[in-house]
């Protein structure tokens, strides 16, 4: 390289080397198809805080599958819905996502329609409850087969 007329250093070769090999990683990542799951985690995850090969990754499963990009949008104004306690695009929302890949999620949602809208609207929140709920069964799934309910009592309440 030298002999060439290149003036760089050892360094600026090794950094030009990586970003090749790193690039080439991308390209085979394409080449194998992710889990469904993955891509579910990719479509959903917002792009800032994806990798670069996973933004490669997105975007190539967008240019092979409208249907989840269409999905996504349909996902997305679902949660901004929530997040903004507005129910009012809900019916637009569920005749929107009537067809295609968010069509039994949009069957679900209508037929709670009431209690989705109370959800969204409601500053109740049964939060507190289904915590102590889950711990009520991690505790008593720990405990199979080893005490009665003297020894469940104990470890959820206290001793006395």
């Amino acid at each position: 390289l030298r002999r060439r007329g290149f003036k760089g250093s050892l360094r600026v070769v090794g950094e030009w080397a990586t970003r090749r090999r790193r690039a080439e990683q991308t390209d085979a990542a394409l080449r194998r198809i992710p889990s469904a799951r993955t891509i579910a985690r990719f479509m959903t995850t917002g792009r800032d805080r994806l990798t670069k090969s996973e933004t490669v990754i997105v975007a190539a499963i967008e240019a092979n599958v409208p249907h989840l990009v269409a999905a996504r949008s349909q996902l997305e104004a679902f949660h901004a819905m929530i997040r903004t306690r507005n129910s009012g695009g809900l019916a637009d929302w569920l005749e929107r996502s009537s067809q295609g890949l968010m069509a039994s999620f949009a069957k679900g949602v209508q037929r709670d329609r009431a209690a989705v809208e109370a959800a969204v609207t409601s500053t109740w929140s049964n939060g507190q409850t289904e915590g102590q709920i889950t711990k009520l069964k991690l505790v008593k799934r720990q405990m199979y087969g080893r005490g009665k309910i003297d020894l469940l009592e104990a470890r959820l309440v206290g001793a006395p």
